[in-house]
């Protein structure tokens, strides 16, 4: 939305498509927390601090113009957003309120009360983009080929879901923000579109992508008890907020084994976090549902009461009484700092494609900060609808009925061809879910690695069942994204299994140590009809 809000400021008329429904799908939406920026509000602060530890937590891999890029735009964008109606936490003096998430030195992440910042800044940003002419929202259409010309972008091919008509698509730019990949995974906080159509769009397209190995696994999503229309990753705003203890299975804290720590402020970044509650779970002092116990006992009810008070009400409908119980909480995969290889524009190497928000790799390097996943979504966003409004400008699309007959074919051949006697796809992606959780989770080796590997060809193998249907046809729906979850899945494997060492979010058993040869980004590609790794 933020991409067709600058496009359209540059007088390009825009067509904004979502596979949902435009600016309700995805993972903004689902965001409880914060949008870090050093707007100095709560204490002196400057983009270059922020900047520095963002360059900290990415372990020497991040692309530091793309960094500085989204460290030294953010506050343009928090301000703007606040123009817009964003309704930010107000503190003294009627000053926007910060809090101090973990991995920053100050505190600088702004947030919407209570646990509502994602729909507050998805819904700011739909109010603003019904207020732009030059934009036409489209729902319910699944892209699944950029059309490339002369080595140029010039349109998409993609699939109604509600008439189940093959649609085309011209265009001067394209612009990819279909998010992440994190579906690709059994235990996730995704949405149940996040499947990393993005990366394989890219791929198929003849863009790059880069540091696809590393997947941040959040640390304290909930696991128990049962909780029911609540986001699993919620805790966080709460631990460092009110000093929530981890304890394990013995009900001790254990952070500082990890060189982690846990006294009175959270400030442990996640991969060290996931880490270290995984060892303890490994070790056999995990909590009783395979997790850790995140402990707020110690705080009074009042207090709790004042911080998070309709979230606290909430909890109780779910038999929940944070004074009286520790609830479990385990890492789920959250979000992915690889993605596709943009310059400053945020352009790839295709001429007109263009990508945004946590669809682009390289900012965060091989660990993300707290707060840095929307903020890189509006700035990124912004730079992406500025650059591609201001090129489509002074282009005309160049768009050839010839260039789309192959994706056009692929699709048709998707559409109508039914089968009854393969297997589901959703069971396939189940499948690979779990073979993604088992060998190219949190904790990884080459054995496991190279067995992901297997198994991802064997389900590309494996024929699913379609069903004959127009409309709204599931089967279809669920075969095509397959698709682009085995592409994208076998990209990070590819990439985990070409990283010989452990570094941020990245842990390989076989290799625990980081290797100073190693810093360098690893790059994938298509090169006929394979994926594959290069540094």
């Amino acid at each position: 939305m933020y991409a067709a809000i600058a496009a359209a400021r540059q007088d390009a008329s825009v067509l904004l498509l979502d596979k949902s429904l435009v600016g309700r799908g995805g993972a903004t939406i689902m965001a409880q927390m914060t949008v870090a920026a050093a707007i100095g509000h709560e204490e002196r602060d400057h983009w270059a601090d922020h900047l520095d530890d963002t360059l900290a937590a990415g372990r020497e891999l991040c692309d530091e113009k793309l960094a500085r890029l989204l460290c030294e735009n953010g506050p343009a964008r928090i301000f703007e957003m606040d123009r817009w109606g964003a309704h930010w936490a107000r503190g003294a003096g009627g000053r926007i309120r910060q809090v101090q998430a973990p991995g920053h030195g100050r505190a600088r992440c702004c947030y919407v009360d209570f646990l509502n910042t994602g729909p507050g800044v998805a819904g700011t940003l739909r109010r603003q983009v019904s207020t732009m002419s030059g934009v036409r929202r489209v729902s319910n259409v699944t892209v699944t080929d950029v059309v490339v010309h002369d080595g140029r972008a010039v349109g998409a091919v993609g699939l109604d879901v509600v008439t189940g008509d093959i649609v085309t698509l011209a265009a001067e730019a394209v612009i990819l923000a279909a998010g992440g990949l994190t579906k690709i995974f059994r235990r996730n906080s995704a949405s149940t579109n996040m499947g990393g159509e993005a990366y394989a769009l890219a791929l198929r397209a003849g863009a790059d992508l880069i540091d696809m190995e590393f997947v941040q696994f959040f640390p304290i999503a909930h696991l128990a008890p049962r909780l029911v229309g609540m986001d699993p990753i919620m805790w966080d705003p709460f631990r460092y907020k009110l000093g929530g203890r981890l304890l394990n299975g013995d009900f001790e804290e254990f952070m500082h084994r990890y060189g982690g720590q846990d006294s009175g402020k959270y400030t442990t970044v996640r991969d060290q976090a996931s880490y270290a509650i995984l060892k303890e779970v490994e070790s056999g002092r995990g909590s009783p549902h395979g997790g850790v116990y995140l402990d707020f006992r110690h705080v009074p009810d009042a207090t709790l009461r004042d911080a998070f008070g309709p979230v606290i009400d909430r909890l109780a409908t779910n038999g929940i009484d944070l004074t009286q119980t520790p609830v479990e909480v385990a890492p789920t995969a959250h979000y992915h700092m690889g993605g596709i290889r943009v310059d400053q524009r945020m352009e790839t190497r295709v001429a007109g494609l263009y990508a945004a928000g946590e669809a682009v790799g390289g900012a965060n390097g091989a660990n993300r900060l707290s707060g840095n996943a929307i903020t890189e979504a509006l700035v990124f966003g912004e730079c992406a609808g500025r650059a591609a409004g201001a090129a489509a400008a002074g282009t005309s699309s160049g768009w050839n009925d010839a260039a789309a007959e192959d994706a056009v074919a692929r699709l048709r051949c998707a559409a109508e061809t039914f089968s009854d006697d393969g297997v589901p796809a959703n069971v396939l992606q189940r499948r690979l879910q779990d073979l993604m959780w088992e060998d190219v989770g949190p904790f990884r080796t080459g054995d496991q690695l190279r067995r992901a590997l297997d198994g991802i060809g064997e389900i590309r193998e494996t024929p699913a069942t379609v069903h004959a249907g127009g409309g709204y046809n599931l089967d279809l729906q669920d075969r095509l994204e397959l698709h682009a979850m085995l592409a994208t899945a076998e990209a990070v494997t590819r990439a985990a299994l070409g990283r010989a060492e452990s570094r941020g979010a990245h842990q390989r058993l076989d290799f625990p140590e980081s290797d100073s040869g190693l810093v360098r980004n690893q790059v994938i590609e298509m090169k006929g009809e394979e994926v594959a790794a290069r540094w």
